[in-house]
């Protein structure tokens, strides 16, 4: 029960110190506003860069064209031998014979139904296919020497120049967009420590009252936790703000994607209350990281 008041006292004063120090809290606040809006900016652009990878492993297919003269004997072993490839989603594996190609390409189109219509299964200059899924697509280009080197595959496919372009692409900016955020909690956690340490300066005379009457390391170093968090919460509001309109916004404004439609943004619900909650964490724990270093380093008790 004792501990519970402490704790309490410990979070009055704490959110009462916010506003007794004004201005440094103020200056805190605005510092680490501008700061939480760039890791939350860094943040929205990592996960739609890796919602985007992931929508091209869902969608990207490895064309393999199986030789006209391979028997079904021969294209048995084939199978055998993209069963023993580690990169391939073998669930997702589908073979297509020519004359099942024709088929659907003559059921697609009045103009391929009535050229095709004319072939016979000896005429037809198509190639039977394996329609290959990959488990990861940084690895795409391996895997697909690894099917040509298969006997009786005569060509694969995948769109090999835009798919490694963009691959790498994506490979960079959710590099940079981490490392944003982790700089930017980095600088946060500075400000904050800068903050508390001006404080705890200012306060000195009460600090040194504290120690004369007995009170413990835990209840003269709570409340500037308290502080730091507190600091840290409120400027998580407005990136929140941010996050909560402006990508809803943005979203609408762009029907959902970039540039072209195969760029597909994440939805903004429930990405949007997520992404406000980790910015709310961010803000708290920073707040709290900082605030714990300045009144270790600096209050030395």
């Amino acid at each position: 029960m004792r501990a519970f008041r402490i704790l309490i006292r410990s979070i009055n004063d704490g959110i009462r110190s916010v506003f007794k120090n004004f201005s440094l809290s103020m200056a805190s606040i605005i510092c680490s506003t501008i700061t939480l809006i760039l890791v939350a900016v860094a943040m929205v652009i990592s996960a739609n860069v890796d919602n985007f990878t992931k929508e091209i492993e869902q969608d990207l297919t490895i064309v393999a064209f199986v030789d006209n003269q391979a028997t079904s004997d021969d294209v048995e072993n084939i199978k055998n031998e993209l069963s023993q490839i580690n990169n391939i989603d073998q669930s997702q594996t589908i073979y297509k014979s020519k004359v099942e190609i024709k088929d659907e390409m003559r059921a697609e189109s009045n103009i391929f139904d009535a050229v095709m219509g004319q072939w016979s299964d000896e005429d037809n200059p198509l190639k039977d296919t394996f329609q290959i899924k990959v488990k990861d697509i940084e690895k795409i280009k391996e895997t697909a020497e690894e099917i040509q080197n298969i006997n009786n595959i005569s060509t694969v496919k995948y769109g090999e120049g835009m798919v490694d372009q963009m691959v790498n692409a994506f490979k960079w900016i959710e590099r940079i967009a981490y490392g944003a955020v982790i700089a930017l909690i980095l600088v946060t956690i500075f400000l904050i420590i800068n903050t508390i340490k001006l404080t705890i300066f200012s306060r000195q005379r009460e600090i040194g009252i504290m120690r004369l009457v007995g009170s413990s390391n835990f209840v003269i170093k709570t409340p500037f936790i308290i502080e730091g968090m507190f600091l840290g919460l409120l400027g998580s509001i407005i990136p929140i703000l941010l996050i909560v309109f402006g990508y809803t916004y943005f979203y609408d404004f762009s029907s959902g994607y970039i540039f072209t439609p195969l760029i597909q943004l994440i939805k903004p619900f429930p990405f949007i209350y997520y992404a406000s909650i980790i910015v709310a964490l961010i803000g708290i724990i920073v707040g709290m990281i900082g605030s714990a270093s300045a009144s270790k380093k600096y209050l030395k008790v």
